[in-house]
């Protein structure tokens, strides 16, 4: 983009190759230009050849000119075939870097569906790392419950539930984790702690948090501008507990708190018989152009409603998608596991069919969908960081 190339060199940047370095002798405009256009895969290689290139490549006016030009989407994928390494990779399948081995990943750690530029990995016996794509450093969480817990958890048999947010004012990311406790017709519990990654020696450990009130979908969990949102436990299905199925509690990361409670669009919209008729199995939630999405899901005919929250304080909802998916899922199978991801810039979906670990481009206007030539996925999330930058507020 010649609008954001530098009318000079900047002085952190060397006005010429070293003779030396056998790159030849390019104005650094020119150098400039010639490395923009290249795609990250390609600079991550480059740094390693020459110090004058890896100089340039990461001053920030280059990181930030190069993201502008290169604006496709990124996502971070753990492939089924793929047991011990996570990837970077772009909406043609291709994949632009991958993370391997030590704590990033292993064969039972599932990659969280975030939309950040820092990827979590976890296992439900209580394993849970964070990894910074762009430079490949792995915080590894401590297994140790919150003191106020230490008596109440078991930690050779347990069930935890993770969840990676941003809280946005401050720039720190935050881990909310959960021992599972079920048996809700036997008095279980479920107990909540917050863990700020690089947080300082005073913040590492965990923080305990009080429960909601009541069981949640451990499943659910879905950041959206540094509020976690859950829907309810099938504990509570077909209102017999009085508990809606579309029924959302909330925790806020920066305050380290549950929010008031969120009625859902169906419950709002619909009359109680018909609220009846709905499971929770149905609902998804999902983050999509930085607002709470629930996704409603069909089998009669197969189809899938798009309702967006515009207002929490008030409870309004909008539909503003309604998708027929019998072409992707009728043929295949019947569980209600298809995740939208992401909006693009054309306006169209994609989607990712879980259980089958495919992605679909869903263009909404004529209801007509693109399968994504892509190894089959294990899990999937949205990558928005930079590749390039190897500073700034993601470095652990």
């Amino acid at each position: 983009m010649a609008s954001l190339r530098p009318r000079s060199p900047p002085t952190s940047r060397p006005r010429r190759a070293p003779a030396a370095s056998g790159s030849g002798i390019l104005p650094p405009d020119l150098l400039f230009d010639v490395l923009l256009r290249l795609p990250a895969k390609e600079l991550c290689r480059l740094r390693a050849v020459y110090r004058s290139w890896r100089v340039l490549t990461s001053d920030r006016l280059f990181v930030t000119a190069h993201a502008a030009r290169h604006r496709g989407p990124l996502f971070v994928a753990k492939f089924r075939d793929d047991k011990t390494s996570i990837s970077i990779v772009d909406l043609s399948g291709i994949v632009v870097k991958r993370i391997a081995g030590g704590a990033a990943a292993g064969p039972y750690h599932q990659l969280l569906c975030t939309r950040l530029s820092l990827a979590c990995l976890a296992t439900d016996w209580n394993r849970c790392s964070v990894v910074n794509p762009a430079t490949g450093a792995v915080h590894v969480l401590p297994q140790s419950p919150a003191a106020e817990y230490v008596n109440r958890v078991n930690l050779r048999d347990p069930y935890t539930i993770f969840t990676l947010g941003r809280v946005p004012s401050t720039g720190e990311h935050k881990v909310l984790r959960m021992f599972n406790r079920l048996g809700f017709q036997n008095g279980g519990e479920q107990l909540f702690e917050v863990f700020t990654i690089n947080g300082g020696t005073d913040r590492a450990q965990w923080r305990g948090s009080h429960s909601p009130g009541l069981f949640i979908d451990e499943c659910s969990g879905t950041v959206v501008d540094g509020v976690i949102y859950f829907l309810t436990h099938r504990v509570y299905e077909c209102a017999r507990h009085g508990i809606r199925p579309d029924y959302i509690v909330s925790f806020d990361l920066r305050r380290e708190e549950w929010r008031g409670d969120l009625r859902g669009p169906i419950s709002s919209n619909v009359g109680y018989e018909m609220v009846q008729l709905y499971k929770r199995y149905h609902l998804t939630l999902a983050d999509l152009k930085g607002s709470l999405v629930l996704a409603d899901q069909r089998d009669q005919p197969f189809s899938m409603d798009l309702w967006f929250l515009a207002d929490f304080g008030t409870g309004l909802w909008v539909k503003e998608y309604h998708i027929r998916t019998e072409s992707i899922v009728s043929t295949l199978t019947y569980k209600f596991d298809l995740k939208p991801l992401l909006v693009l810039d054309d306006g169209r979906l994609v989607l990712n069919l879980a259980s089958e670990g495919l992605l679909f481009l869903c263009d909404p206007g004529t209801n007509t969908f693109a399968e994504v030539d892509i190894r089959c996925l294990d899990s999937v999330g949205v990558y928005t960081g930079n590749l390039l930058s190897l500073g700034g507020g993601d470095m652990m």
